[in-house]
């Protein structure tokens, strides 16, 4: 059997406020193309299939014409789950119309344990969750209480959850897992593309190997395929670039096939429809026909950062203005301000300064300037008022 494995969509995303929805309708396009193209028996998406817990009308509206056209009038069966950016309760909705038209998703726990089956496959979709809610599933089917307060980490929970998925393998099919973790070679926090920190919200990495019973493991969340931790657990990445983290990664989706004696996958890379170029270079570089006529002007968005920022010679002037008439679209503009570095060295020890000195520190890191007297003496007279008033 075949199957497409792709995560991540994130409908209803933004880059400091400029809409991705096209981008996102221009990869599904190619996702969908491919899936026909390479004759896959289902579409696997593996979390965050919207940006936020309560999408807005374009992205529903959006979401449900993709899910339409893989579902219905392709025929495709889907197998997805909820991440944790989406409205598990939500996307819950009409649970059984759904699977009847092999439109199977998953938000919670409880539903995870109880695989879909086809001929040859077992999928267990298992949506993110964190060990509160193992804790209250396990002790609903007979776990003593206080073994189940013992559930305090992901780790714990998910050595719990795969135990009990395995007691309803079929010994004659493959296993496949979807999940939506961060998931490392080693017990170790990893830091790549993800829009979250080295952490799953707020939970540490899970280590490979607690993994090992599943023939496949389609993961989502972090946003890079170089994330994948085996040859058998793997990232597919997001379809589209969602920050500049991300601007150099190559896009695409996995065709998964499994055998009678092994599980193969290839990547396949998507088109990006409007590439994010990220620069960092000084304001004279930039505004150099020599420099900006190499880059991809109005062609691409772009995220800049103006290296050694002097303050007093660009003053007064609309920087933005300036490098959108040349470059476009400018979705992010950043400083890097001149002598940063000994500014930096002044914050190392700031656990010592008090409140006027951490606040003064800030406004150097931030500005490249020192406060003046007058802005030092209102500062000083707030912090007295706040005192007195405690």
């Amino acid at each position: 059997m075949k199957f497409l494995h792709t995560s991540d969509w994130h409908i209803g995303r933004t880059i400091n406020g400029f809409s991705l929805l096209e981008e996102q309708k221009y990869a599904f396009k190619q996702i969908l193309s491919l899936a026909k193209e390479y004759e896959v028996d289902g579409i696997i998406i593996a979390g965050d299939l919207y940006d936020r817990a309560v999408p807005s009308a374009d992205s529903v509206i959006t979401f449900n014409q993709m899910l339409r056209e893989m579902n219905i009038i392709e025929k495709f069966p889907i197998y997805a789950i909820s991440g944790n950016h989406d409205g598990a309760k939500r996307l819950n909705y009409a649970k059984e119309w759904l699977d009847f038209n092999q439109l199977h998703l998953r938000t919670s726990l409880e539903e995870a344990f109880i695989p879909i089956e086809t001929e040859q496959v077992q999928l267990f979709l298992l949506p993110f969750f964190d060990p509160m809610d193992a804790r209250i599933y396990f002790s609903s089917q007979g776990l003593d209480e206080e073994k189940a307060k013992e559930i305090k980490t992901i780790d714990e929970a998910m050595t719990l959850v795969i135990s009990e998925m395995q007691t309803h393998f079929d010994k004659n099919k493959k296993q496949i897992l979807v999940t939506h973790f961060a998931v490392s070679p080693h017990k170790e926090e990893i830091n790549l593309t993800s829009e979250t920190t080295s952490k799953v919200g707020g939970l540490a990495t899970l280590n490979v190997i607690q993994f090992k019973a599943f023939n496949y493991v389609a993961l989502g969340h972090i946003h890079t395929r170089f994330a994948s931790p085996s040859e058998k657990v793997q990232y597919s990445g997001s379809p589209v670039k969602f920050n500049t983290k991300e601007a150099k990664t190559q896009k695409g989706v996995f065709i998964v096939e499994t055998q009678q004696d092994s599980v193969s996958s290839e990547f396949i890379p998507l088109q990006i429809q409007t590439d994010l170029v990220v620069i960092e270079e000084e304001w004279d570089t930039l505004i150099s026909r020599e420099f900006y006529e190499n880059q991809p002007i109005h062609q691409a968005w772009f995220a800049i950062t103006i290296k050694n920022f002097d303050k007093a010679k660009l003053a007064g002037q609309n920087l933005r203005a300036q490098l959108q008439k040349v470059y476009g679209t400018i979705v992010e503009l950043d400083y890097k301000f001149k002598n940063i570095s000994s500014v930096k060295s002044k914050t190392q020890n700031i656990e010592s300064l008090d409140n006027i000195g951490i606040l003064s520190n800030f406004y150097e890191v931030t500005t490249g300037e020192t406060l003046s007297g007058l802005q030092q003496e209102i500062i000083e007279n707030t912090f007295k008022q706040i005192e007195g008033e405690k």
